[in-house]
C-alpha cells in the first residue's frame, strides 16, 4: 500500500473517507462550511494540518491520516499528534493502516518530534489492538478534558 500526501485534486476522495469515518463512529459528517474550512486549512498559506492518503495499486484512496504538531515543554520538542487514522472496512488488514501509521511516525521523526500522541475511543477494540501490536501503550494516568467553543 502506498501513502501519498493529500493534494487539491484528491480532496473529494479525502472528504469521502472523512464521511466514512463519521458513519463508522455514528457521527454527523462535516457540514458544507466545515468541508470548506478543511480545504482552506489543508492548502492555505499556513496549513493547519497534514493529511496523508493510503492508495491501492490502482490509485484508489482507501484510508487517510490527519496529523499536526503540538509542543512538549518538558521534551522541548514538538509532538506529532495523530488526529485521525481511518481505513475503509474492506481494506483493513491490507497494510493500509500500518502504512499510514508508519508514515505519520516517519513524518514526526523527520520534523524532529520527540513523540507521537493520539487518542482511541474506548469501544474501538480494533484500533486499540492495532496500536498495541505496534508497541503503543495507553496513558491511563491522563484524562481527556474538553471545552467546546
Amino acid at each position: 500500500m502506498k501513502v501519498v500526501a493529500l493534494t487539491p485534486d484528491r480532496f473529494s476522495e479525502f472528504i469521502g473517507l472523512v464521511n466514512a469515518l463519521a458513519e463508522y463512529e455514528k457521527l454527523e459528517p462535516p457540514a458544507d462550511d466545515a468541508v470548506d474550512r478543511l480545504y482552506a486549512d489543508a492548502f492555505g498559506s499556513a496549513p493547519r494540518f497534514t493529511a496523508l492518503l493510503a492508495v491501492t495499486e490502482h490509485d484508489e484512496a482507501v484510508g487517510y491520516a490527519i496529523c499536526l504538531e503540538t509542543y512538549s515543554s518538558f521534551l522541548a520538542k514538538p509532538t506529532m499528534y495523530l488526529e485521525d487514522l481511518f481505513v475503509l472496512e474492506e481494506y483493513r488488514r491490507s497494510g493500509a493502516g500500518g502504512s499510514l501509521f508508519d508514515a505519520v511516525v516517519e513524518l514526526g521523526r523527520s520534523r524532529g518530534c520527540g513523540r507521537v500522541d493520539w487518542q482511541v475511543l474506548d469501544w474501538n477494540m480494533l484500533a486499540r489492538d492495532f496500536y498495541a501490536r505496534r508497541g503503543a501503550t495507553s496513558m491511563s494516568d491522563w484524562l481527556l478534558y474538553r471545552i467546546t467553543l
